[in-house]
């Protein structure tokens, strides 16, 4: 095992990662930028470094400087979390040829399994099923012969995409121009890349992805499924583990297919191969994230295995200590992302100090988070500052563990999604397991701000207060006790007091 990690993130997946770490043994590098210098990771690890200013292009992004801190510090190896760098194969193979192992797939993996068209192309040779699509990138004269030949509804995606970015839905021909132009702009902003190819739009589809393990000897093993169905515009909002939506049956039909996507991938690591079920139980292969997922917590608590580690464990050489028959799923997980959004203005960001937090606890309830009270939330970054996460013996005993925990989760200073979370822990259909992909666009209204809940803000403010209050007294007469003699200095053995 290494004896130094450089994390190459920020916020909750940082601190993620540095409490694996530390769990190990094994001390612990962050990086960070100028806005981020008092950040909850930068304060975790052992050592931290500036790396530049705080757009990503000058910092969390700058794969030279990152190194550079790798080689300053004697780390030995860099875990890239999710985002940033975590798929991009040159900064792998720039890792490897300085000498430092990257926590993660080889570069190679990262580039075929990152290009979406090679991708199909590679699980349709192996008899995975894709999606009815386009095998190969497309210009725009193309575009409308293919998209006839498909049938409307299509989706355009980007090659080099991920997270919805670069993609448009069309569902009519005279609107497939304007969505193209778009798409294109999108995915180079992006990934710099505008490459784009098209797919069916698969109606009442069920968006499910399956957690892999591979390592460097030929073993691979799935972790069961997770349901990630509950997105808004292609951005995942709750993830649940099992999905209800699955058999037995069906569930070791697309395991069987997520470990042969990984064998023809030539993948190692960690990874998530995602696919589409649609309304008759047909699944299709959509494309493999080579990467730690946000929702990997999911898994974690269902299976008590922890990914982070495994991570380690195989890019420092080892082998898999699970076979597939040691997989035991136990009991339903859920997780909400909690970002700085308002719901009730267009999911506007939500940027400023965070004046104080209150984070729920108790039986199967988790919390992973890199933000605390006077945290500055910055626009340059991601809006997830934290994920809520609750376990049940049941499904049921799950969505009343969440709904009790977000009730008692308070970010105060900004506007956050934890509204939203309880409106839809309420709803029928999200409760009967009735919803697929379209369902927050087509199915769900989020309702006005309830009633009380300026009374209830007021009435935390008043308790942050009266805490605040309190402490500074305690502090005071702490400060007026220092100079007198304590009974404790005389209670211990002699010299133990001396300097």
């Amino acid at each position: 095992m290494f004896q130094k990690i450089l994390v190459a993130n920020r916020g909750e997946i940082a601190v993620r990662v540095l409490r694996a770490c530390r769990e190990l043994g094994l001390q612990t590098v962050a990086v960070y930028s100028d806005v981020d210098r008092h950040s909850l990771h930068v304060r975790y690890a052992d050592e931290a470094y500036c790396i530049g200013t705080a757009p990503p292009r000058d910092s969390y992004l700058r794969a030279d400087r990152i190194i550079d801190v790798a080689r300053r510090s004697g780390a030995e190896a860099i875990h890239p979390g999710y985002g940033f760098l975590a798929e991009n194969a040159e900064f792998a193979q720039a890792c490897i040829d300085a000498g430092v192992a990257f926590v993660g797939p080889t570069p190679g993996a990262i580039q075929r399994m990152g290009d979406k068209t090679w991708a199909r192309q590679t699980m349709i040779a192996a008899g995975v099923p894709v999606v009815p699509g386009t095998r190969e990138p497309l210009t725009d004269s193309q575009a409308s012969a293919e998209a006839e030949h498909i049938g409307y509804p299509v989706l355009i995606k980007a090659a080099a995409g991920g997270g919805g970015k670069g993609m448009r839905r069309v569902d009519q021909p005279a609107d497939l121009s304007n969505a193209l132009r778009a798409a294109r702009s999108e995915a180079q902003t992006a990934f710099g890349d505008d490459t784009i190819y098209l797919e069916k739009a698969i109606e009442g589809a069920r968006h499910i992805e399956f957690q892999v393990l591979a390592d460097n000897y030929g073993h691979v093993v799935h972790l069961g499924e997770r349901e990630c169905s509950i997105q808004r515009r292609h951005q995942k909002l709750i993830e649940e583990s099992p999905s209800r939506a699955i058999d037995a049956d069906l569930r070791q039909r697309m395991g069987d297919m997520a470990v042969r996507a990984v064998r023809a991938g030539e993948y190692t690591s960690v990874g998530t191969v995602e696919f589409l079920l649609d309304r008759d139980k047909s699944f299709y292969f959509l494309e493999m994230n080579t990467r730690l997922q946000v929702e990997h917590p999911v898994t974690e608590l269902v299976t008590g295995i922890d990914l982070v580690r495994e991570q380690l464990r195989l890019a420092a050489g080892r082998r898999l200590p699970y076979r597939q028959e040691d997989i035991e799923v136990k009991g339903w997980a859920i997780e909400c992302r909690i970002c700085a959004e308002d719901p009730y203005n267009n999911f506007m960001p939500s940027i400023g100090r965070i004046t104080d937090v209150y984070e729920p606890s108790g039986q199967g309830i988790r919390v992973d988070s890199g933000v605390f009270a006077g945290f500055e939330v910055s626009i340059y970054y991601d809006p997830l500052i934290a994920k809520l996460l609750a376990w049940g013996e049941t499904r049921g005993e799950a969505i009343l563990r969440m709904k009790r925990a977000l009730s008692e989760y308070k970010i105060l200073g900004i506007k956050t999604t934890i509204p939203l979370f309880q409106q839809l822990m309420n709803s029928f259909s999200f409760i009967g397991g009735q919803f697929d992909i379209d369902f927050m666009e087509s199915d769900f209204a989020l309702r006005g701000e309830g009633q009380g809940q300026h009374a209830d803000v007021a009435a935390l403010a008043a308790a942050a207060y009266a805490y605040r209050r309190r402490r500074t007294a305690l502090m005071q007469g702490l400060a007026q006790r220092r100079t007198q003699s304590s009974p404790w200095r005389s209670a211990g053995r002699p010299g133990r007091w001396t300097r």
